[in-house]
């Protein structure tokens, strides 16, 4: 398969299924010595593989790819075996990291995958410079991590696993939410 349609298809799920709006987050895929990194301000319903901007690890980003193309790259930098990156706003999980607390999934799943997710506070007026370095050097130790009041983001050697781990943390903190209305929690 073509990894640029594969990259499309899974930015796509992010949307349909609640993790972004039509036109937040972002993503990648490595493709040999080439990143594809999703444009600046993407449509999830209508981003085509041939729109996906060609990034060089070594030259930086492309013109017109994502704001956090700098930080895609310096995922793939930091961790060699990572072969996609996928950025969302889990709506659940950034509600319940608000805080800057990191968080510890009470679920089963959530405990297998991650038993504790690291929360990076980065000012937001700060967020261009400091978080590449902050979210990659994260990223090279666990699979997921959040940017408190922004979003989700998760390395992983497949898209499929990478959207496994975005997927499966933002079922643990709706999980974690509920148990909390309920008292049980």
């Amino acid at each position: 398969m073509d990894p640029r349609a594969d990259l499309v298809r899974y930015y796509h799920w992010l949307h349909r299924y609640g993790l972004n709006d039509a036109h937040s987050g972002n993503a990648s895929v490595r493709d040999g010595n080439t990143v594809w990194v999703t444009p600046t301000g993407a449509c999830a319903d209508t981003l085509r593989p041939f729109e996906l901007v060609a990034c060089s690890p070594g030259d930086g980003p492309g013109p017109g790819a994502s704001l956090d193309g700098a930080l895609h790259l310096a995922v793939y930098h930091h961790n060699p075996a990572a072969g996609a990156v996928l950025h969302a706003h889990n709506p659940h999980t950034v509600a319940l990291t608000l805080d800057g607390s990191d968080f510890h999934p009470p679920d089963f799943e959530g405990q297998y995958y991650f038993p504790r997710v690291p929360v990076l506070d980065i000012p937001y007026g700060e967020y261009l410079e400091r978080a590449p370095e902050a979210v990659a050097a994260t990223l090279a130790e666990y699979p997921v991590t959040v940017v408190r009041g922004h979003g989700v983001y998760a390395a992983a050697p497949t898209l499929d696993r990478a959207y496994k781990w975005v997927g499966s943390l933002e079922q643990s903190a709706h999980t974690t939410w509920l148990a909390r209305q309920a008292g049980t929690l």
